[in-house]
């Protein structure tokens, strides 16, 4: 199999590594070929700690997934988040030296490239520069420019900057775990390619992906990005807090929160326990689902309040900017239970868990219908975009150019000097025999008397 025929998404998480092998199939869907997980021992909050550690991890990963694919990986797309993580809107334009020709993707490639310049703030670096709406000449909220003329091109823009350190820091232990890097890609946004739908971000939507040290937030309103950001808490604080508030180990604390987890203390029973085995001889210990649901409870009606705060900044409350679709909730922290009511009532807008396995062929197992899923899937639906960009132009662009060639006159052929007399000889051969005709054409006047002269001769004959 050849390396153009599939794609590999990387997902470097706090807790997991997941290398996810897969090509798109005849109907448009993804066949998965082959998944490689790994434990995450390097990364922090997003933010890799622990170069070594963190390349190990990823090498046990990819070599999982190429083993299970049974196939060579070489390119990876790579997410990242991290608290580090900000955007910012800003808008600008450029001039077109030819605005009678038609606007093309490198008009807009230049003026993406015009935005990367930017100034930053020190040790800052641009993630993504993300067209929201176009402007040509005095024309507003226009989504596709391509194939209209025009001379001054302008857009908003969303851009998402990161810290230079950990963009670096990502790509070297890509580069050091034996492969190439293909793409860059803000976590939130690989999530909300997988579990979203064109419906949802037209109506407007949230996407909150509750990973294992942050929670990633995009919001998308008439089909566009409006804000993202990244909050530095996560399902591995609230593991944090079951380990205190029991005073037991991080494994079992872990199982807790995964087999008896729930997020609403009043949904539990008070004469409901579960027993923890002791440690090196010690007694078993009891603990109860109450108790636990309130530790957790705590925790995550905290990040909510969060996620509450940044759809306030963006102005979700607004009756114009409202969304309609609500939240969307994702990644490994959206497994617990309970946790869409408790979204539903800390917002105030409707929720749902959101799963990757649509957009999946051949999930018969159902083994990647976990939301933990959605941002390595996500990442493999943008790594196989750039595939597909890269192999073939757009049906869309296709039929610009069609367009275009039908409309664009055709400019006529230059003569010679040997055809030029030729022309004008064939052509005075034309107009000779009616410019004699017109000369010996008589007059109105000339017509009169000759009627008159005949007339007296046919009389005195």
């Amino acid at each position: 199999m050849e390396n153009q025929e599939y794609s590999v998404g990387l997902d470097i998480g706090t807790t997991k590594i997941v290398a996810i092998v897969g090509r798109r199939n005849a109907h448009g869907k993804i066949e998965i070929l082959g998944v490689g997980k790994a434990k995450s021992l390097g990364v922090h909050k997003g933010i890799v700690n622990n170069i070594s550690q963190t390349i190990n991890s990823i090498k046990t990963a990819v070599a999982e997934a190429q083993s299970s694919a049974g196939v060579p990986i070489h390119k990876v797309t790579v997410g990242i988040a991290g608290k580090h993580i900000r955007s910012l809107q800003h808008s600008d334009y450029i001039m077109r030296e030819h605005p009678d020709r038609y606007i093309t993707e490198d008009d807009i490639e230049k003026l993406k490239d015009q935005v990367k310049k930017l100034v930053m703030l020190p040790g800052e670096e641009i993630i993504h520069v993300l067209p929201q709406e176009y402007k040509v000449d005095s024309e507003g909220e226009i989504q596709e420019p391509v194939g209209m003329h025009g001379k001054r091109l302008e857009a908003n823009f969303h851009v998402v900057v990161g810290q230079m350190g950990s963009i670096r820091n990502i790509a070297r232990c890509v580069r050091e775990a034996g492969l190439e890097m293909e793409a860059l890609t803000l976590e939130p946004l690989a999530s909300s390619e997988a579990v979203l739908t064109k419906e949802e971000k037209e109506a407007g939507v949230a996407i909150v992906d509750i990973g294992g040290g942050t929670t990633d937030i995009a919001i998308f309103k008439d089909n566009i990005i409006r804000h993202t950001c990244v909050i530095p808490y996560g399902g591995g604080i609230i593991t944090d807090d079951i380990k205190e508030g029991c005073s037991i180990i991080e494994k079992h604390a872990e199982q807790l929160k995964v087999k008896f987890g729930s997020s609403v203390p009043e949904l539990e029973k008070d004469s409901t326990y579960v027993t923890i085995p002791g440690l090196h001889g010690r007694p078993d210990k009891e603990i109860s689902l109450k108790v636990l649901a309130q530790i957790i409870n705590a925790r995550v009606e905290e990040i909510l309040e969060m996620v509450n705060t940044e759809l306030k900044a963006y102005g979700a409350f607004e009756q114009k900017k409202k969304l309609i679709a609500g939240i969307v909730l994702t990644g490994g922290g959206s497994n617990l239970r309970n946790l869409r009511q408790l979204a539903n009532y800390t917002t105030g807008f409707d929720s749902r868990i959101g799963f990757a396995n649509e957009y999946v062929a051949n999930d018969k197992n159902q083994y990647l219908k976990g939301p933990e899923f959605a941002t390595s899937i996500g990442l493999l639906m943008e790594s196989l975009k750039i595939r597909d960009k890269k192999i073939l132009p757009t049906e869309e662009e296709e039929i610009i150019e069609e367009a275009v060639a039908k409309a664009e006159p055709v400019a006529p052929q230059p003569t010679t000097e040997v055809e030029k007399p030729q022309q004008i000889q064939q052509i005075e051969e034309v107009a000779k025999p009616k410019e004699e005709a017109r000369r010996n054409k008589p007059t109105f006047g000339q017509s009169i008397l000759d009627k008159v002269k005949k007339f007296f001769e046919e009389v005195e004959e």
